[in-house]
């Protein structure tokens, strides 16, 4: 199969290929959707599975082919379904896909889960010509069974490695996808976040990431934490091939009341980048996720410096969240887990032996691959909450939405007179620590997540040749606004760089030469020796 792959695939080199380059040359004849899909399966063999071991993607589509060659015969008809047509993506292990794969969110208790539905979010992007070539490894249960958690690792897929430093890991729960197309596995990516889980992996990986909305693009069929603040958002390696995921994936679910206003709200997110520019801009730089450490500092001010050049007012936005915004969100993301788990478990194949939250946690227990890492008392305290009905659970979500929204995000646009806040979207990925889990640097994702605003994350530099985003943040349904900002400062600022997949920076001569003791040192150890 390796060599009919091969064949099928060519020479084509898809490293860093945009989606206007695929879509152009497929249509100049110069490729079909067939061997595009190849191409990249022969990249995932090689630098997923083989190589580096990223092992960011954690099942493949058995389908992928049979769908590309129909996209290409339609091609061959004159017949285009839109702006994806045979243009190969790779989606999260939490969002249902009517491949024959199991939806798992990573865990062996939904090892069966195989839904044979496409989540809406799918279906639209299947509708504009986007070829699902498989499925993404995610921090289990998106990254909500502990706080002692290590970003990227599931009990199914193992643990995805930062493709930049292989030593490093991820951030948030979108791991995979952020691994994945910062390697170039896929043209493109979708990931979920309640809280970080798309712009951090993307910050991570050097990539563009959109959280949008809450309520533009459809949760029905993915795995749900938070109905107040789930969504699914693009992950992309340039900002006008995140903007055509989006335009995709926008619009109303009726089974989504969520998303009553997504099809009055969605535009052409692709067009609405045409003349983009930061001339007369105002941005308002968020004081209380700005300061992370020195060497990230300085790449924000540079970036700051550059905005400013470019012609864009930039301010230092004073602001500190009430110390009750972490705790409230922690309050309704443990009561609203339990009711969006239960309520998505109810709609599982027969075969899913798990039906309840109450089983997962069952089932973890009794099975010693789930819990060697760490543990599960994020999924135990909420399986103990009251409800939905809960008075203390609904109080808190108000205060928290009002103090991250009306209070927090709209407030100081308006006070401010600004286009949008912006801030470090978090500093360099870390290095994996089986024991010490997860240590994450960056406060950007709270305030947009909480409120249900969108936000953009796009490349700024690197820190040691370990990528670092810069976070544009706006008020509800402004996405063709962020993204025209973060298209404007990309063409000013080309940050992104290829991963290099160094197996940790201490080899590195800069970083070796420094660890190493200096001569005078040696010089007192031999004398004293002597």
């Amino acid at each position: 199969m390796g060599a009919d792959l091969g064949e099928m695939a060519g020479e084509y080199d898809v490293v860093e290929a945009s989606i206007a380059t695929l879509m152009a040359d497929m249509a100049a004849g110069k490729l079909t959707s067939e061997a595009l899909v190849a191409a990249y399966q022969v990249r995932i063999a090689a630098i997923d599975w083989d190589g580096p071991e990223l092992r960011s993607v954690i099942a493949l589509s058995p389908r992928a082919l049979d769908d590309a060659r129909t996209l290409d015969a339609e091609r061959r008809a004159g017949a285009l379904r839109g702006p994806l047509h045979g243009v190969p993506i790779l989606v999260k292990d939490n969002i249902d896909t009517d491949d024959g794969t199991a939806t798992t969110a990573g865990s062996l208790a939904l090892a069966d889960n195989i839904t044979l539905r496409d989540a809406p979010v799918v279906r639209r992007l299947k509708a504009a010509g986007a070829v699902v070539i498989g499925k993404t490894n995610l921090s289990e249960w998106a990254n909500i069974r502990s706080r002692y958690s290590i970003s990227g690792w599931s009990g199914v897929g193992g643990l995805t490695r930062n493709p930049y430093v292989l030593d490093r890991g991820g951030a948030g729960s979108s791991t995979g996808t952020g691994a994945a197309i910062a390697a170039s596995l896929a043209a493109a990516g979708v990931g979920t976040e309640t809280d970080g889980s798309v712009t951090a992996p993307s910050s991570f990986a050097g990539l563009v990431g959109l959280k949008p909305t809450v309520g533009l693009v459809s949760r029905t069929h993915i795995i749900p934490i938070s109905h107040s603040q789930d969504t699914a958002g693009p992950t992309a390696r340039c900002v006008a091939d995140a903007a055509l995921l989006l335009t995709a994936m926008a619009g109303s679910d009726p089974d989504d009341a969520a998303t009553a206003e997504a099809d009055e709200r969605r535009t052409d997110y692709l067009s609405a980048l045409t003349g983009a520019t930061l001339l007369g801009k105002r941005l308002g730089v968020l004081s209380w996720a700005a300061k992370l450490r020195p060497d990230v500092d300085a790449v924000f001010a540079a970036a700051v410096a550059r905005l400013r050049a470019e012609g864009a007012e930039v301010v230092t936005v004073e602001f500190t969240p009430p110390e009750s915004l972490g705790r409230d969100e922690h309050l309704v993301l443990m009561t609203e887990l339990k009711a969006g788990l239960n309520a998505y478990f109810a709609t599982m194949p027969d075969q899913v032996g798990c039906r309840t939250l109450t089983d997962v946690i069952a089932f973890n227990r009794a099975t010693p691959r789930e819990l060697a890492l760490f543990g599960q008392e994020l999924l135990e305290k909420a399986d103990a909450t009251p409800g939905l009905d809960d008075p203390a659970y609904l109080k808190h979500r108000a205060d928290n939405l009002r103090a991250a929204g009306a209070e927090g995000i709209d407030k100081l646009l308006a006070e401010h007179h600004l286009d949008a806040l912006i801030a470090p979207s978090y500093g360099p990925a870390g290095r994996i620590d089986v024991v010490g889990g997860d240590h994450g640097l960056g406060h950007s994702s709270s305030l947009p997540a909480i409120a249900g605003y969108p936000h953009l994350t796009v490349p700024m530099g690197q820190v040691r040749g370990l990528p670092v985003g810069l976070s544009f943040i706006g008020p509800a349904w402004s996405e063709a606004a962020l993204l025209a900002l973060g298209h404007a400062f990309e063409q000013a600022v080309p940050a992104r760089q290829a991963p290099t997949y160094l197996p940790t920076l201490e080899d590195t001569p800069e970083i070796a030469a420094a660890l190493t003791p200096a001569a005078a040192a040696r010089t007192i150890s031999a004398n004293t020796k002597s």
